[in-house]
């Protein structure tokens, strides 16, 4: 029935948006003057207004917007920022890139992984995660037993085809790839490499996005350390957390990237680390959903609910042990 409703409106109707509505209305005009190549240019011009396409209206980076939501919406990660926007913005304006962009991002629950992953969305597709450019794998959703690896191998390298082959630009987020078995992004690591295309496809401007826990302990260790030794937070680099970081992702046996070519073939460009959040980024975090749930930031109920949170050392209290994942449910109870 909408198939239909669509076609005619391209033919015969006028399509009026009003405050997000489609209001389907006889075109007043003698159909006699919407034959032809007029009636197909309007009706062209319609489809891609109403209708999400894999072009610039609906798929472009907004650069801008990128980098001002990451400095203001993501807090106490000024690696991963440094490391996002220029990874992201780089390979967004280069028209001819030699693989596709492959990011893995790491660190505790609650550190912004996920966050991130939303936000590259949102700045460069007009329907964000909602895209239908945008592709969103959960391991323990999508590829819950591990007896049917090699069935999920092959899903995965049709869907991923596919889709590609519908949309260049399209996007590929895996989440818990803690939790992914051993050996299954393997299957998709030819899509990631240096050809020019494979079977007809190129797969050069599309994104990649890996989400882990492991490797947490490794970047854990070296924000302490820095604490220990009285340096700044923001003293931390990429150069101190990247190498050792893959490393123990490769050789944990509990990720899914545990002895995987990605990373021996050096086909994952950046290791995003993601550093354990302090009390001030949690209060910080708090404040911002506040704003998000229609109330009046108040700092002293955001600062009752963040001090009532888990931190570590023990005793300094330094660290987050939740980071902001829990702050949403958690405020529902002091506001």
């Amino acid at each position: 029935m909408k198939g239909n409703r669509s076609r005619t409106c391209i033919i015969l109707l006028q399509c009026i948006l009003i405050s997000g509505t489609v209001v389907w209305a006889i075109e007043p005009v003698s159909t006699t003057l919407l034959v032809g190549a007029g009636a197909a240019a309007l009706g062209k011009t319609i489809f891609r207004y109403l209708f999400e396409a894999c072009e610039e209206r609906w798929v472009h980076l907004n650069a801008t917007g990128l980098k001002h939501d990451l400095h203001t919406k993501l807090f106490g990660q000024h690696v991963a920022t440094q490391v996002i926007i220029k990874a992201v913005t780089g390979f967004m304006s280069n028209e001819n890139p030699k693989k596709p962009l492959v990011l893995s991002l790491h660190g505790w629950t609650g550190t912004g992984k996920n966050f991130v992953s939303q936000l590259i969305a949102e700045n460069i597709y007009q329907k964000g995660m909602s895209s239908s450019f945008v592709h969103l794998f959960t391991a323990t959703a999508h590829f819950p037993h591990e007896k049917h690896i090699e069935t999920y191998k092959t899903q995965l390298q049709e869907w991923i085809r596919g889709n590609v082959s519908i949309c260049a630009r399209s996007m590929f987020v895996f989440d818990e790839m803690d939790k992914m078995h051993p050996g299954l992004i393997d299957g998709i690591k030819p899509y990631l490499d240096f050809y020019d295309n494979l079977n007809g496809v190129s797969y050069r401007q599309a994104i990649f996005i890996f989400l882990s826990n492991a490797g947490g302990e490794n970047i854990v260790q070296v924000a302490l350390n820095f604490w220990k030794d009285g340096r700044e937070r923001y003293d931390i680099q990429l150069k101190d957390l990247e190498t050792a970081l893959s490393l123990s992702v490769f050789n944990n046996r509990n990720s899914g990237f545990w002895h995987t070519s990605l990373i021996d073939k050096n086909l994952v460009d950046f290791f995003v680390p993601f550093l354990p959040l302090e009390y001030r980024h949690i209060v910080q975090c708090g404040l911002a959903e506040m704003a998000a749930k229609g109330h009046v930031p108040d700092r002293e109920v955001v600062e009752m609910m963040a001090q009532e949170l888990n931190y570590f050392p023990k005793e300094e209290r330094v660290f987050s042990m939740q980071g902001c994942k829990v702050i949403s449910s958690r405020l529902d109870f002091y506001i």
